[in-house]
């Protein structure tokens, strides 16, 4: 069984006992997520639900494994003959979720 889900601005194809890395949430880690944005459910059976958008009475249980840092990305900015340039970065937050089950 499979499903896909949105969280975070982004879809995600999540199974039971997958680990997936979603937008940081304020969980601890230990703490139970539950994902109501489920589009579309496969089941072991060759059975398919679509959600319109979403699928209703579905939903994806997950625990938090994690709290970590991304790559870091730097932004360099320039303008040339003017003496300008700038440099920046940033580490994007991101949790680290173990899919537990999938309710329909």
């Amino acid at each position: 069984m499979f499903a896909i889900i949105q969280t975070g601005g982004r879809q995600v194809r999540v199974e039971p006992g997958a680990i997936i890395e979603v937008a940081g949430h304020g969980h601890e880690a230990g703490a139970e997520l539950s994902f109501d944005q489920v589009l579309f459910v496969g089941k072991d059976a060759g059975e398919f639900m679509a959600g319109a958008p979403f699928v209703s009475g579905a939903k994806v249980l997950a625990v938090v494994d994690s709290h970590e840092k991304g790559r870091k990305i730097r932004v360099f900015k320039k303008k040339r003959r003017k003496q300008y340039r700038r440099t920046k970065g940033h580490r994007t937050q991101f949790t680290r979720v173990r899919i537990t089950d999938i309710q329909v």
